[in-house]
């Protein structure tokens, strides 16, 4: 399956498939779930195609999009590229002036906006973005008298109204024959923790390289339906929940939000999709808080379905035999694991996660439910995939081998190069930073440190900017120490501290629903969060969760205070990246006063 360009494989997949199959099933304007088949699914692209032409949009104009999942961001990214512009997607959490940044190094032309919110922030800013042209609302339903904003539903019927006055075919050949593989696809704007965002080039060959590598890594299927609820705007599940999953033919479920992502499983019951290590985690501590609230026999079953599963997946991973095991698996599958599976649709068959570390508990445990689980490593630079675990041959802990048509190599300080056709164009008029992370003979520098082990798998030690040094000089890696802290009940999420610091503490917001367990437990009378996670018991139980867990890691690793946040971590509130994973910078900088009482009085 090769393809030069991304609009060659969208001709490609709609000609084979047409009206006889589910491209999307999605949420309308009014909430209610549709499905949209290929034929008409091309049809809008080309109208819309059609209009972004008469409007003046040409090859090589930048196109902003700001918008949740929903399917005319689908609609809108094949068209663009269609013609050959180049779309620039946010996260539609970004502020106006993150939002003015971004659009004004891209020098876009027109900008696609969701709805009202996202229209009111662009509006915002519009006056300091000079090239700025058009703004496009999806929703029929805003407000606005500037004359630069119009529905896009207006844009898509002029199209159409063109191709009714004449036959547009060889209009929109000729604008695909135009687009060639090196040819940049999209801008995609890193998180800028270090300083501004920076817009990575990548090129129409930089996916579909990795496309290749991702079809024959994971088992996907034709006739597979999945679950899209990552933000497409983010490499990941662009690439691989997206564009490697449509050209397969795999049907689409865009889900609208993640608050009611479970309900919209159990609706669609796919058979697979692309997740994060944080939603696992939480599906597993609902999973366990629920079975713990009704105790008793159903809890103990429960209890050593899960070691059993536990036991069974790590004697299958060493090549241990498995044959004494195999019968406890058959009962535990039948009285606790398909149960477990029916809460994610009763089909589900594969998960691949990425974006961060996969806790070996939580490989472990979804393993044990039947599902298999593969993890996949790589950056927005490498379009993203580097690396993903075999299904069948899976060594826990390490984020598998490189795709076939990426090479990876250990630097000597221990830093993970990797080269191929999926390593971006560059930052986008950023020489100089271009040039600091690709060297002469085209190896990217990932920043991430770690080792490949005898049995050839990546195993990442943690960030090369996050590792820190103690003031008696100990180098410290913090995700290791935050993901064993995080794999108690009662911990959400685990920030530890220790920069040039005589000892380690951590910055803890707990599982509120835990929290409110242990409440009950002890009777405790409370208020609001802030008064509970002050209580003597409250804080005793996490040192004791704390102590235990840590008991393995070295003395100057352990974390020897922590603090108790009342407010969970979020994407509104800064804390947490639309892919979930923690902004280490924003929450030592938020909480700096609780970080220094943290250190005062010294034990």
């Amino acid at each position: 399956m090769r393809f030069n360009t991304i609009s060659e494989a969208f001709l490609s997949i709609c000609n084979k498939h047409q009206d006889k199959k589910t491209a999307f099933i999605y949420k309308d304007q009014d909430g209610k779930t549709q499905e949209i088949n290929f034929t008409d699914l091309k049809d809008r692209v080309d109208c819309l195609t059609l209009g972004l032409m008469e409007l003046g949009i040409h090859q090589y104009d930048r196109v902003g999009i700001v918008a949740e999942n929903r399917l005319e961001w689908i609609i809108s990214d094949l068209a663009i590229v269609n013609m050959g512009a180049i779309d620039v997607p946010v996260f539609p959490t970004l502020t106006p002036k993150q939002l003015e940044y971004i659009y004004n190094n891209a020098e876009v032309t027109a900008i696609i906006v969701s709805n009202n919110f996202q229209l009111k922030k662009i509006l915002e800013v519009k006056e300091n973005i000079p090239t700025l042209r058009h703004i496009f609302v999806m929703n029929d339903s805003f407000t606005s008298t500037d004359l630069s904003v119009k529905p896009l539903r207006e844009l898509i019927e002029r199209g159409y109204q063109a191709k009714k006055k004449q036959n547009c075919d060889d209009i929109l050949t000729a604008a695909r024959i135009k687009v060639k593989s090196d040819d940049i696809l999209t801008i995609i704007y890193t998180s800028g923790t270090t300083g501004e965002p920076k817009g990575v080039m990548l090129t129409h060959k930089n996916i579909l390289s990795n496309f290749e590598g991702a079809i024959k890594a994971i088992a996907f299927k034709e006739d597979d339906t999945s679950v899209s609820y990552l933000p497409l705007s983010h490499s990941y599940e662009r690439t691989t929940g997206y564009y490697t999953l449509f050209f397969i033919g795999v049907t689409i479920a865009l889900a609208d939000s993640v608050e009611g992502l479970l309900p919209f499983i159990q609706e669609v019951k796919p058979t697979v999709f692309t997740t994060v290590p944080r939603f696992l985690q939480s599906v597993k501590k609902r999973i366990i808080s629920n079975v713990e609230k009704e105790g008793g026999v159903k809890l103990k079953i429960f209890n050593w379905a899960v070691k059993t599963g536990s036991e069974f997946i790590r004697k299958k991973a060493n090549n241990k035999n498995t044959l004494g095991i195999a019968l406890q698996m058959k009962i535990a599958d039948s009285l606790v694991f398909s149960k477990i599976r029916e809460k994610l649709g009763g089909r589900v068959r594969l998960m691949a996660s990425g974006g961060a570390a996969l806790p070996d508990d939580i490989h472990e445990f979804f393993t044990a439910l039947g599902i298999k689980l593969v993890q996949g490593y790589g950056l927005t630079e490498t379009s993203p995939i580097v690396s993903v675990t075999p299904e069948d041959d899976i060594e826990i802990g390490t984020i598998g081998v490189p795709i076939f048509n990426v090479q990876v190599r250990i630097a000597e300080d221990g830093e993970i190069l990797v080269k191929g056709d999926n390593v971006m164009k560059g930052y986008w008029r950023d020489k100089e930073a271009t040039e600091l992370a690709i060297d002469e003979n085209g190896w990217l520098y990932t920043g991430d440190i770690g080792l490949i082990t005898e049995r050839g798998n990546i195993k990442i030690t943690d960030r090369k900017k996050d590792i820190f040094v103690s003031s008696g000089g100990k180098n410290i890696a913090p995700q290791q120490i935050e993901g064993i802290l995080s794999q108690s009940k009662y911990i959400e999420n685990a920030v530890l501290i220790g920069e040039q610091r005589e000892y380690c503490t951590a910055l803890i917001t707990p599982s509120y629903e835990a929290l409110e367990g242990l409440a009950q437990d002890f009777n405790i009378k409370y208020q609001n969060v802030t008064e509970l996670i002050s209580n003597q018991q409250i804080i005793n139980t996490f040192k004791k969760e704390i102590d235990f867990l840590q008991k393995d890691i070295a003395k100057y690793e352990k974390v020897r205070k922590f603090k108790l946040l009342s407010t969970p971590f979020s994407i509104e509130t800064g804390e947490l990246s639309p892919k979930m994973s923690i902004k280490r910078h924003v929450v030592e900088k938020k909480y700096a006063e609780i970080i220094d009482q943290l250190y005062s009085n010294n034990e």
